[in-house]
């Protein structure tokens, strides 16, 4: 198994033009994209549909009026959608499906659509999806760090990081970058997430809740898979 990384979001755009068929995708937006689509499939939540921008989600929207519109830009909840990004917003979506447009998250999965397999992932369910790659037993993982607009997120590449801790392989340079900032901050994942540029933004916005609860790690024995667009818990 070859472990790869892709750390920021231009190195995500990239892979747009790559041959994903073979490869296993792990996307992780901790804060806080993949952390509310995990609390939502917690809490009942049917599926989450990932789009890039607000004008595809109100499109996707018209042809699933059901749905709910959830999102953020700049961390806020966008005009006139049902609900924003926090994951206590998810706790309460028992039998729904939510068109989710994010800053980062979303692009982040919509990059994988061609790949083997694709996992929306968060430290609230790390070891379940670590078993789920490992079950596949993949020659390739990617492990994309969705990021802040166009730089790095450094709570992304320590859950990424935890993850390929959990994989025996062969690691790119990239994938040793997210086991070091594993290995140094392993035993405090919530100091991590709070020292990390989104923590600080959470946190001056009143939102250092939603921080806590996103450091918690292997929560929940749930995996969320994306096929055909569309991410829902896994068989």
């Amino acid at each position: 198994m070859f472990i790869d990384a892709a750390l920021t979001p231009p190195d995500i755009d990239e892979l747009r033009s790559r041959d994903l068929s073979g490869t296993v995708c792990v996307a992780f937006d901790v804060l806080r994209a993949t952390s509310c689509m995990i609390t939502g499939f917690a809490h009942g939540m049917d599926g989450a549909i990932p789009v890039s921008t607000i004008k595809e989600a109100l499109a996707e929207k018209a042809t699933r009026p059901d749905a709910m519109l959830g999102g953020e830009r700049y961390g806020e909840r966008i005009e006139g959608f049902d609900i924003g990004n926090s994951p206590f917003e998810y706790r309460a979506l028992a039998g729904r499906t939510v068109i989710t447009t994010t800053t980062n998250g979303t692009l982040a999965l919509k990059a994988c659509v061609n790949a083997a397999h694709t996992f929306a992932a968060a430290l609230l369910n790390l070891d379940a999806t670590a078993e789920a790659v490992r079950r596949l037993q993949p020659d390739r993982v990617l492990l994309l760090c969705a990021g802040t607009f166009r730089k790095a997120a450094l709570e992304d590449i320590f859950a990424a990081g935890a993850l390929a801790a959990k994989l025996e392989g062969k690691y790119s340079d990239e994938a040793y970058t997210t086991l070091s900032v594993w290995n140094q901050y392993q035993h405090d994942a919530l100091h991590l997430l709070q020292i990390s540029q989104n923590g600080r933004v959470l946190t001056q916005n009143g939102r250092a809740e939603e921080i806590v609860w996103c450091a918690q790690t292997s929560i929940y024995d749930l995996v969320a898979s994306m096929k055909n667009g569309v991410v829902t818990l896994s068989a």
